[in-house]
């Protein structure tokens, strides 16, 4: 053991890639091992050697990661700066392309003042453009949808595939739309240049062209002595070509991650990309390997060890701890659903009686529907609890329509934005907000005059006056950023109490936004952040508006990964759930399925159960055939594993048929409809 500034001694391991020169370096951290404290003490290590930390590139996929980063770091060398002042390049992937873009915006054709749309503004952009080519009148065969066809293009432009060769691979359906998907692509790309416009996926393929120009990607390598480089496993093929083009000789570069935890293909991560780091330099990059779990009991880490021990191609690792004691996990087997969803419910408030907190146990799945059964029992017994894996909180209309009037003002192309705050007036429609657009960029007097100059209709009258004195604010230089937010919300109330329910619960969320802007430094990089890396919303609490101070968590395994739980419940650990039966058509795809489980296991602290319902029942089935499929446990718990698991029944129900049966509720639904035919 090597101690370091921090009070927390490091291991080995960890001494061993802090203390390590600037060669390229791969460390590979198993979960629970300390990555982060090992990370920042690596950055404290290098101020210490005297490396300005201006000149640190330190790349996250989260802000908040970011943060917690630099506050170790800060408290490791005992410096307690600004936060922006320790590090000021420390941030994620897209937030870091956001400002180096800026900077070198007319390299490739950009204008610096560009805005940036979140997933939904890109689909509805999408979407007019697909409506104005004519696709969405198809009728004789089905053309893909906006969010199928945004994802399509995200896909092609994240793995830099062909188009033909992402269809091939993942939307076999939409092959026969491959020249029509081209052809709305090429247009839709020119709809966000005529816009001043990027999305999100803009930000890194306009990077890794910046880089592509010997003299900026000179300029910008130079800025930094050392790159470093959390979770590399989720990259995917553009980040690693970032990386590749900015320190081709691996000098300096240090990346961090677990091929073990890679569960992101669907977002175009590869988990290639930490497979094949290390031949990627010559002499090759070196590789520091910490396998000693911070985090869970013994008997927890054998049964993961044992999972994904059988993976096809991995980093050999076996995690161990020198915690003492520990109890095996359970295999839990149940009739169905209905009794997984009993048994969590009777196994939460056993555990909370025992001392653990609620919000100290989860429950975790593979898709968000697979709770639907626990989520109806928990409110029946007035569990409260929160769900991770829903609505994000830029996806609520209340707040998109607060941001767009901030959006229209910074970038007055942006017609999206325009449309939004134009249509919160009574009496205004597409057409006429197209209009007010067209008046606006076809005019030489700016936004705010060009708004005061349009005659409203009649139902608008009323509330006109309001947006151009908002316009006009927003849009004078002399108007201070502080406050600009409080003046969107006062003209945007009266429209929220008038378009929306549940108006109270809303402007929680204007409270949420308004905190978030006091914090900001200015309105470009607000809107930038924000669409970047968007907060939790206070009002997506799952459970009833009166939860009190401990509620349970519900969540994807997806969204659990990165946090930790004294007490875990993974439900419907069949084949058909984990792995899902939608992700079986390709040995990597079964690859990263077992990913998943390791991810969902590894989570656990004390106590961990893995539940196996043996029949889920399936409403496509014949009237007269069997409502239920029986499922054989996960591939991913063979003999090899089963050793490492302890077999547990929970006493089922009698066989008299209960009241709120499937059949029953099947039934009743019939009677319903029947009324109203």
């Amino acid at each position: 053991m090597v101690s370091a500034h921090d009070e927390a001694p490091l291991n080995e391991a960890q001494a061993a890639a802090c203390a390590h020169g600037d060669g390229p370096l791969l460390i590979i951290a198993g979960a629970g091992s300390g990555k982060t404290q090992t990370l920042a003490h690596r950055v404290a290590a290098l101020m210490d050697r005297g490396v300005d930390p201006r000149r640190i590139l330190l790349l996250t996929f989260t802000r908040r990661a970011a943060v917690e980063m630099i506050r170790r770091a800060g408290r490791v060398t005992g410096r307690r700066r600004d936060l922006d002042g320790t590090l000021p390049w420390a941030g994620t992937f897209h937030s870091v392309a956001n400002r180096i873009l800026r900077q070198h915006a007319r390299v490739v054709g950009l204008d610096p003042n560009f805005t940036l749309l979140d997933r939904e503004d890109s689909a509805d952009l999408l979407d007019s453009v697909r409506a104005e080519a004519g696709l969405a009148e198809q009728r004789q065969r089905r053309f893909p949808r906006k969010g199928t066809a945004l994802a399509i293009y995200s896909r092609v432009v994240n793995t830099q595939s062909s188009l033909r060769a992402c269809l091939d691979t993942a939307f076999p359906w939409c092959v026969e739309w491959e020249d029509a998907l081209r052809a709305l692509f090429a247009a839709f790309v020119e709809a966000k240049l005529s816009r001043h416009v990027l999305d999100y996926d803009d930000l890194l393929l306009y990077w890794v062209h910046l880089l592509g120009d010997e003299d900026a990607a000179r300029t910008i390598s130079n800025q930094f002595d050392h790159i470093l480089v959390d979770e590399y496993q989720d990259t995917n093929v553009v980040q690693a070509e970032i990386l590749r083009r900015l320190r081709s000789d691996g000098r300096g570069l240090c990346v961090v991650g677990d091929d073990a935890q890679s569960i992101y293909a669907f977002r175009a991560a590869t988990v290639r990309n930490i497979l094949d780091f290390p031949q990627r330099f010559d002499p090759p990059a070196t590789v520091v390997t910490l396998a000693q779990n911070y985090r869970s009991t013994q008997p927890i880490l054998a049964a993961t060890n044992a999972v994904i021990g059988l993976a096809a191609e991995r980093f050999t690792k076996d995690l161990f701890t020198t915690r003492a004691g520990g109890t095996r996990p359970r295999l839990v087997t149940v009739n169905d659903e209905d009794a997984q969803a009993s048994f969590v419910a009777d196994s939460v408030l056993e555990q909370r009686e025992a001392g653990i907190l609620l919000r100290q146990q989860a429950v975790l799945f593979r898709a968000a529907h697979h709770s639907d059964a626990l989520e109806v029992e928990l409110g029946r017994r007035n569990i409260p609890f929160v769900k991770f894996g829903g609505l994000r909180f830029l996806e609520a209309a209340h707040v998109k329509d607060t941001l767009a009037c901030l959006r229209w003002a910074e970038n007055p192309r942006d017609a999206l934005a325009s449309a939004r705050v134009l249509r919160l007036l009574p009496g205004i429609g597409p057409v006429l907000a197209g209009r007010v657009q067209r008046a606006v960029l076809s005019g030489p007097d700016g936004l705010g005059r060009s708004i005061a100059q349009f005659v409203p209709p009649a139902a608008a009258a009323q509330d006109w006056p309001a947006l151009v004195g908002l316009v006009n604010a927003l849009t004078d230089p002399a108007t201070p950023w502080p406050g600009q937010l409080g003046r969107v919300r006062r003209f945007y109330e009266p429209h929220l109490e008038r378009l929306y329910d549940n108006a109270r619960t809303r402007l929680a969320d204007l409270d949420q936004i308004e905190r978030l802007a006091d914090a900001a430094p200015s309105r470009e990089r607000f809107l930038s952040d924000l669409t970047l890396d968007p907060p939790e919303s206070s009002g997506a609490l799952a459970g009833p508006p009166h939860l009190d101070e401990d509620y349970l968590i519900l969540s994807t395994i997806h969204s659990a990964k990165g946090q930790e739980w004294d007490t875990v419940y993974v439900l419907s650990v069949a084949d058909g759930c984990i792995p899902s039966d939608l992700a079986t058509g390709h040995a990597d795809e079964i690859e990263e399925e077992r990913r998943l489980l390791y991810v969902a296991m590894t989570r656990a602290k004390n106590t961990l159960c893995l539940i196996h319902p043996l029949r889920f029942f399936v409403r496509q089935q014949s009237r007269h055939g069997d409502r239920y499929v029986m499922t054989p446990r996960s591939r991913f718990l063979p003999a090899s594993v089963l050793r490492h698991l302890e077999p547990f029944s929970p006493k089922q129900p009698s066989d008299e048929t209960p009241l709120h049966s499937v059949t029953s509720r099947i039934d009743m639904a019939a009677h319903l409809r029947a009324q109203w035919k």
